[in-house]
């Protein structure tokens, strides 16, 4: 496996990978769920390359970039065991000199769920994706779905500036307890890991009434709000049950939907979301 910084190294060492290059963008702290979508370029594609940055750009003020968990010889340890060819782990000079001054934004995607509750945050995430696309030059790029919204904010920003890269979005790798595995996860006390398994339960007594017949949306919500606020160390930020491709909000659930949400437990903000409707494929 080999290691670069600059963008030099990094596309003086992709020209010499055997093609197709698979991707998988991370900021670290790695975790089975990034490991898996390691794995799954490695089954798909001649050579996997991977970057680990933490973003400056997709944090918005008072957020946790100063504390965002970091241990790059234990990634790099882990990635390798993934078998993965090459790593690029570019500093914040690399990515955004002093001269910096172009963004892309995706428009309507952004609007709600994470773009409402964390203003500027996409135009951080996909700035910062296409830069790496660009440096990178993958045939496949891999992201997990429990970043719901993310995934689909980057396909269509691949979608509208023409990047030739298909999106491969996997399933969400969780906890024994359904916990979604999480880079944050990092800050919980014990307490709080017992109590962040209420999002996963929040949703699954959703889906049940979903597959019972339910298709009021609200009603959705309700149950998943009634059930996060059952429990006293969390604090509901958003619920939501939107239209899968759109992301806005329904009133029935007619097709396939997102059912999603985010919550502090304790200081710590989580995110997760369940696929429900006729057809739970995730996008590809």
């Amino acid at each position: 496996m080999k290691i670069v910084t600059t963008l030099s190294e990094l596309r003086a060492a992709r020209a010499g990978l055997p093609e197709p290059v698979g991707f998988v963008p991370t900021m670290g702290y790695l975790h089975a769920g990034h490991l898996s979508l390691a794995r799954r370029a490695k089954e798909e594609c001649a050579s996997v390359v991977a970057s680990i940055f933490v973003n400056p750009t997709q944090f918005g003020s008072g957020e946790d970039l100063s504390k965002y968990p970091r241990d790059l010889a234990r990634d790099l340890s882990l990635l390798e065991s993934a078998v993965v060819d090459l790593v690029w782990t570019p500093t914040p000079e690399v990515m955004y000199p002093p001269t910096f001054q172009t963004w892309v934004t995706v428009e309507e995607l952004t609007k709600g769920l994470e773009g409402a509750a964390r203003p500027g945050h996409f135009r951080g995430v996909t700035t910062v994706v296409a830069k790496l696309f660009n440096a990178v030059q993958p045939h496949k790029a891999y992201f997990g779905q429990k970043d719901a919204q993310q995934a689909a904010v980057i396909c269509q920003m691949t979608k509208d500036l023409d990047f030739p890269i298909e999106i491969v979005v996997c399933p969400t790798v969780r906890e024994a307890d359904g916990l979604a595995m999480s880079s944050r996860n990092a800050y919980l006390n014990p307490d709080e890991c017992m109590a962040a398994t209420v999002l996963f339960r929040a949703l699954s007594v959703a889906k049940s009434a979903y597959d019972k017949g339910e298709r009021g949306a609200e009603i959705l919500r309700r149950i998943m709000t009634e059930t996060i606020t059952a429990e006293p160390l969390a604090k509901l930020q958003y619920v939501s049950c939107a239209d899968y491709d759109t992301l806005q909000e329904l009133e029935t659930v007619a097709g396939k939907a997102l059912l999603s949400m985010a919550v502090f437990i304790g200081k710590t903000r989580l995110i997760d979301n369940f696929v429900i409707g006729e057809t739970v494929s995730l996008r590809e």
